[in-house]
């Protein structure tokens, strides 16, 4: 074999250490979700390119590319309710909808009424993206 020919066997222990991870939050079952998608193309990347997908098949499903941020930066998500959430990412806020797939802002500020209940977190435990749910509220008590 020439030694040229070796090459590529020599790089490919490089694009193996690439990634491309993915989280769902589930809203209502599958076939409503929020997909996280991080990708990195070194093995030594600190930051990772961020989008998220919103989904609710079989009507509609887009992918909104998200600025560059740290590998290991959480993204957490609200719901102010109508089809909408909210992500807030590092100091970033961004609003999308789920009605029709199409809108998807940075938000300069938080919103007057506020961000929301908190539905979870997409986070890295390990190596892995996940999504954490936030913790239910607790029923209030019965007033007699």
């Amino acid at each position: 074999m020439r030694p040229l020919n070796l090459i590529p066997l020599l790089l490919l222990p490089l694009l193996a250490a690439c990634m491309d991870d993915r989280a769902t939050f589930e809203i209502n079952g599958g076939a409503h979700s929020l997909s996280l998608i991080r990708i990195t193309n070194t093995p030594w990347a600190k930051t990772a390119a961020y989008s998220v997908v919103a989904s609710r098949t079989p009507d509609c499903a887009r992918r909104h590319a998200m600025p560059e941020a740290g590998l290991h930066a959480k993204v957490e998500v609200f719901s102010p309710g109508n089809d909408a959430w909210i992500l807030r990412q590092e100091r970033r806020m961004y609003v999308l909808e789920t009605r029709t797939c199409e809108g998807f802002a940075r938000l300069n500020a938080e919103p007057e009424g506020g961000l929301g209940t908190l539905m979870g977190t997409f986070m890295t435990r390990g190596d892995n993206l996940v999504f954490v749910a936030a913790p239910k509220a607790a029923a209030a008590p019965a007033v007699p």
